[in-house]
C-alpha cells in the first residue's frame, strides 16, 4: 500500500495526522482500525451466506463471473471443448506474429547502414556506378 511512499513522505503523513488530529490521534486510529475489521466479518459472512445458499464452497476470488463459471458451472470436458477451436487459433496466430516478427529482424539488419557488408562502418556503395551517395545537409530538426 505503500510501496511508492518513501520513509520522508510517510514521516511527513504522520506529522500531517498528528497535527490534525492532536491527541485524539489513538483514538482515530483505534476506530479506523476496528472498522477495517467489521468490514471483513461483514464480507466473511456474505460469502458463508452465498456458499450455504448456492450449495458450493465459494471464495471471495471466486465471484468475478468468469472465474464463477469456470469453476462451478463447467466441467473439465466442458472447458477442453471450448478452448480447443480458440487454442488452435491462438496457435495459428502466434506463428505467423513469430514469421513477421522473424522477417522484421531480417530487414532491419538487412537495412542498417553501419554493417551493410562493407565492413569499415561507412556509408555502402549505390547502384549506380558504385560510388557513395553523396552527404545530405543537416536539417534544422538535427540541429535542436
Amino acid at each position: 500500500m505503500f510501496e511508492n511512499l518513501n520513509w520522508w513522505e510517510i514521516g511527513a503523513l504522520l506529522l500531517l495526522a498528528l497535527l490534525i488530529f492532536g491527541d485524539r490521534l489513538p483514538t482515530v486510529i483505534n476506530d479506523g482500525l476496528r472498522m477495517v475489521r467489521n468490514l471483513r466479518n461483514m464480507a466473511r459472512n456474505a460469502t458463508g451466506d452465498l456458499s450455504r445458499e448456492l450449495g458450493t464452497d465459494i471464495q471471495l476470488e471466486d465471484l468475478h463471473p468468469k472465474a464463477f463459471i469456470r469453476k462451478h458451472l463447467l466441467s473439465e470436458e466442458d472447458e477442453q471443448a471450448l478452448r480447443k477451436p480458440l487454442q488452435s487459433m491462438y496457435d495459428n496466430l502466434r506463428s505467423d506474429v513469430t514469421g513477421v516478427h522473424d522477417n522484421l529482424k531480417d530487414v532491419a539488419k538487412a537495412a542498417d547502414l553501419r554493417t551493410n557488408g562493407n565492413g569499415n562502418g561507412s556509408r555502402p556503395a549505390t547502384a549506380t556506378g558504385g560510388a557513395p551517395a553523396p552527404a545530405q545537409r543537416p536539417s534544422y530538426d538535427d540541429a535542436t
